[in-house]
This record gives structure tokens, sequence and C-alpha cells, in this order.
């Protein structure tokens, strides 16, 4: 219950930066043009956070992180390949009872992904990706995998800031495939936001 009232917090958030975007981005109809928005490749580095979700939300609390990202056009202004690598710092909690009392331990994630951004409208746009995620502290783990597959279905706004930059805020879903071959429960599966300033290069 408590994992659902965040993400609807979360969901309601991000929908109410947009909303809000979009009324102090408006612009009268005469003076809109039908292209907006980045044309050329465009770099972002941004802060990630997330809430587990399924059996990790039983012994983990929340993540934190940070990636980079590419965005190479296809058709400027409405599709764009991404790569996007970062770091995930799943946080565990303290004083389980399954674990007798102890605290579990933080998961460190190297996710490295690729995949298609679109916009279906100036600003807003629909993203997918998929890749591997490298567990960067395996040794902590009774895990038989030091990576595994994943993928992030996404939804975000891109508020101008002026000139060439902008703010990119997206919430995605993100899930992995086992980091053990014999437990279920080694998913990690979480919803994140995205906040990033990024800069179209041409």
């Amino acid at each position: 219950m408590k994992t659902t009232f965040k993400i609807s917090a979360l969901v309601l958030a991000f929908a109410g930066f947009a909303l809000g975007a979009k009324a102090q981005t408006s612009t009268p109809a005469s003076t809109k043009t039908s292209s907006t928005g980045p044309n050329g490749i465009v770099l972002s580095i941004g802060a990630d956070a997330g809430i587990p979700t399924g059996k990790l939300s039983d012994t983990y609390n929340w993540n934190i992180g940070g990636s980079v990202q590419a965005d190479i056009p296809v058709l400027p202004h409405q599709l764009f390949v991404t790569v996007n690598a970062g770091y995930n710092s799943i946080q565990g909690k303290k004083n389980l009872a399954i674990l007798q009392g102890q605290d579990a331990t933080n998961i460190q994630l190297l996710p490295v992904k690729a995949g298609l951004k679109y916009f279906p409208v100036s600003h807003l746009y629909v993203q997918g990706e998929a890749g591997a995620a490298f567990l960067l502290n395996k040794s902590d783990f009774d895990g038989d995998k030091s990576a595994a597959f994943i993928y992030a279905p996404q939804i975000g706004y891109q508020f101008p800031l002026g000139g060439k930059s902008y703010l990119d805020a997206g919430v995605r879903y993100e899930a992995s495939t086992k980091f053990n071959s014999l437990a279920d429960n080694s998913k990690v599966n979480f919803f994140g936001l995205r906040v990033a300033y990024a800069f179209d290069t041409k």
C-alpha cells in the first residue's frame, strides 16, 4: 500500500510539472513553428531516483543514482536513438526480521542501455530502452550472475530553459531479469524519476 502511494505521488508530481511547464511555455498560435525542440545530438546529465516494486520492496526502500545520455537524431525534432549509462544504488532496509535483525546490503548497479525516443508533440516524449545492468558488488550476494538484461519504458517532458538548453524530466519503469537463476526475488524492478540538464549540440 505504501509503495502504491509513493508511485502515485511520483506520477502526479511529474504530471503537475509537465502541465505547469506547458502553461508557462505556451506561445500565441501566430508565433508557433511546426518544428520545435532539438534537432542535433542532445547530451544530458541527470540525477535518478526510484521506488522498488514487487518482492524487491520487501527488503529495499529506494534507489538513488545518476546517468549520462546522448540522443542522436534520426528524424530531427521527432525521433532519436538514445544511449544511456549510469549508476544506481538501491538502499537496503535496516534491522530486517527475515535477515535475523541484519540490514539488507545495498545493491550497486551499472546500467547501460540503448533505445528510441519519440516526440508525438512538441517537448513531450515517449522512450523505450533495453540493455544490461552490471552488479558491481556481486561478492556481497549469492547470485550466480554479474549482469542481467534490463528494459525501461519511459514518458517525459523537455522543459525549455532558453537557447539550446532543456530540463529533461522523465518517469520510467525499469525491470531486470534474475541475478540468481534459482531465485525469483533476485530481479531488480523499480519506478524511477530522472531529472537532467540537457543541451542541443547543433
